[in-house]
């Protein structure tokens, strides 16, 4: 290609296409060659290959760039143009050709930060330009070496750190990506980006009123600038300030009065406060501003309560067919089509936009189903009656803690929502710090699957005490007084072996769900972030039944210590339920528990606007609509279809 032998070069590609047809750097370097070679058709073929298959590939949307160019089509070159630098803002050609193109359409302003853009990447250090390309590749392992090489050199290089927090980030490793970008600001207090980086960093970890000084801090510096305004809004919501982030929101709206993305961050608030006419006319909003919005559109398909119009079902096919809709607009655009056929009972058109939602969500994902069973059958193997007999009772005798596990779309939200009515009882949030720890406790050497949980077998009494007590202080800031709170992140489930030797007495309740009902409205479901074992009818299969057979293993060595609460008994009496989960708390019976729908508080699951009304039984048999496509989530369930009910 260097020579221009573009022939020579396809030639060469093609045995490696042969074995792997959606080998993305060689569909790249085909693409590239057929264009040079004005073959323009086939090279348009291999980019639509690689944004199937690969959606963030940054230098496929340069070249379609490129490609459109060439061919006069500088409208929808442009948008390419925006989108590599979208998913790589190292694409220093890409900031350069938005430069040249946005001066020839009269928009010189835009012209001029796109040119600064291109300026301030080319003045890094070459390294970290390709630690910044190999991190928006998805080559993390090689981003991580080349960029810890650099850092060694030059210590204190910001953009190096900056980059090494993000990389952090991707690994889930958040505490060095918070002290990184912690000593990077020290460096560099007036440098926005990291502080933008570490709100994003702070968000993750719950540190919510840490992200809303770093937010305070960026708006105080410039009151009027509206990215500040909005950030500043969105951390005062997760702190509970809704009223001040509507204002913000507002003065945004009076800046960029047709800004779809924040119209869609009023809605959020508003659902979570409750007022749902309020949030529908500001998703609509946001669509009618820009009808490919498919936050907007998907905003109003997770009020769960909302119908969509014959004109509006008609308007997101019409959007979804576009060949120029971005890949995050496709996604929340088929989940929402397969609300909205759901809803009109066409069961066929549903479950095929549910379907091509969660494939196009999954090539997004890392999951894989073998990783998890390895973790889950660590577990097992090494959480034994001797640990527990061995390291059992040294923790943090707090009792505070109820933690309500299980899986997504279970009913936690429904018993959070009781408990949270009981004067003795904060309802926090899905709380991030158990799967914070087990990472720590997992330690940098990937390789080692089970150090963690192996390492429980090795810590000091002390050790193990402090962590609960570390638990009990962090979660502090979500809770306004009671004694007891809860914690309903779902994903616990693993790590109940953990939580009960650095909490033996925290209250553990299973939230269990007939599983083809909670499997098929996890697959339903679009999620903010996370449980990525939903995008996949086989996958959450194999979830829910390794779920079931770690619940078996924690109930043999943990007798007596969880509480498994039926969905399906709760719906169909709901006293009898609500009384056994307060005896097991140790809490006395309060009538606000049964009449949970009425209590005021901010709900912010999907399952927010279900649980302001009272209980009812919609949602128990809704599966079986869609049964004739389920076959594999069945034969992945397996045994679990049968053996889900077994007492605790």
């Amino acid at each position: 290609m260097y020579e221009n032998r573009f022939d020579a070069a396809l030639e060469t590609l093609r045995p490696v296409l042969e074995a792997e047809p959606d080998h993305t750097d060689a569909l790249y370097m085909q693409a590239v060659c057929c264009r040079y070679l004005q073959q323009f058709d086939a090279a348009q073929a291999a980019l639509d290959r690689i944004k199937r298959t690969a959606p963030d590939f940054g230098r496929a949307f340069q070249e379609e760039g490129h490609l459109l160019r060439q061919r006069g089509e500088t409208g929808r070159a442009l948008t390419a143009y925006q989108r590599a630098c979208q998913f790589n803002p190292a694409l220093i050609a890409s900031w350069r050709a938005q430069a040249e193109l946005l001066q020839a359409a009269g928009r010189p302003e835009e012209s001029r930060l796109a040119a600064a853009q291109a300026d301030r990447v080319s003045a890094l250090p070459r390294e970290l330009i390709s630690v910044t390309h190999l991190l928006h590749e998805g080559k993390l392992l090689k981003a991580e070496k080349l960029c810890r090489a650099f850092l060694q050199k030059t210590p204190h290089h910001v953009e190096g750190m900056r980059l090494l927090a993000e990389l952090g980030n991707r690994f889930g490793v958040l505490e060095d990506a918070d002290f990184l970008l912690e000593s990077a600001i020290e460096f560099d207090p007036d440098n926005p980006q990291l502080r933008l980086d570490h709100i994003q960093i702070l968000r993750k970890r719950q540190k919510f009123e840490a992200a809303l000084a770093q937010a305070r801090h960026l708006y105080e510096t410039e009151p009027d600038n509206p990215l500040f305004q909005s950030h500043f809004a969105i951390e005062s919501m997760q702190t509970g300030h809704y009223q001040r982030a509507l204002d913000l929101f507002d003065q945004v709206l009076e800046r960029l009065p047709q800004d779809p993305a924040t119209h869609t961050s009023r809605g959020h608030a508003l659902k979570t406060l409750g007022r749902q006419d309020e949030a529908v006319a500001a998703y609509r909003r946001a669509y009618s501003a820009q009808p490919d919005y498919g936050d907007a559109w998907y905003g109003l398909a997770n009020l769960k309560t909302y119908r969509f119009t014959d004109e509006e079902i008609a308007g997101m096919q019409a959007q979804e067919a576009s060949p120029d809709l971005t890949f995050a607009n496709r996604i929340h655009l088929c989940f929402a089509l397969g609300k909205a056929f759901e809803d009109r009972k066409d069961y066929d058109a549903s479950f095929a936009y549910y379907e091509r939602g969660n494939a196009l969500k999954k090539l997004q994902t890392r999951y894989t189903a073998e990783q998890m069973d390895e973790e889950l059958e660590a577990q097992a193997s090494l959480c034994t009656p001797d640990l527990f007999a061995k390291q059992g009772g040294k923790g943090c005798d707090a009792p505070d803690p109820i933690f309500i596990v299980g899986l997504p779309r279970a009913g936690s939200t429904l018993l959070e929502q009781i408990l949270a009515s009981h004067s003795q009882v904060d309802g926090t949030l899905e709380l991030p710090n158990i799967l914070a720890l087990s990472h720590r406790l997992r330690g940098r050497n990937r390789s080692d699957r089970t150090r963690y949980p192996r390492i429980l077998n090795e810590l000091e009494a002390d050790q193990l005490r402090e962590l609960g007590e570390d638990y009990i202080e962090n979660t502090r800031i979500h809770r306004a007084g009671a004694p007891f709170f809860t914690d309903k992140m779902p994903n616990n489930f693993r790590h109940i072996g953990l939580i009960k030797l650095i909490l033996p007495n925290a209250k553990i309740i299973d939230a269990r769900r007939e599983p083809m009902a909670c499997c098929f409205s996890g697959f339903k479901q679009l999620f903010a972030e996370g449980q990525e074992f939903t995008y996949g009818l086989e996958e959450v299969g194999r979830y829910y039944r390794g779920y079931v057979e770690l619940m078996e293993h924690w109930d043999r060595v943990l007798p007596g210590e969880i509480l498994r609460v039926q969905y399906e008994d709760v719906v169909a009496d709901l006293e009898t339920q609500v009384r056994r989960i307060l005896d097991f708390c140790g809490l006395p019976f309060e009538q606000a528990c049964l009449d949970f729908h009425a209590t005021e508080r901010a709900v912010r699951t999907a399952s927010s606007e279900q649980v302001r009304q009272p209980i009812n039984t919609k949602g128990i048999e809704q599966w079986r609509h869609f049964e004739a496509h389920l076959d594999p989530l069945k034969q992945a369930l397996g045994p679990a279809l049968e053996t889900y009910r077994t007492p605790a």
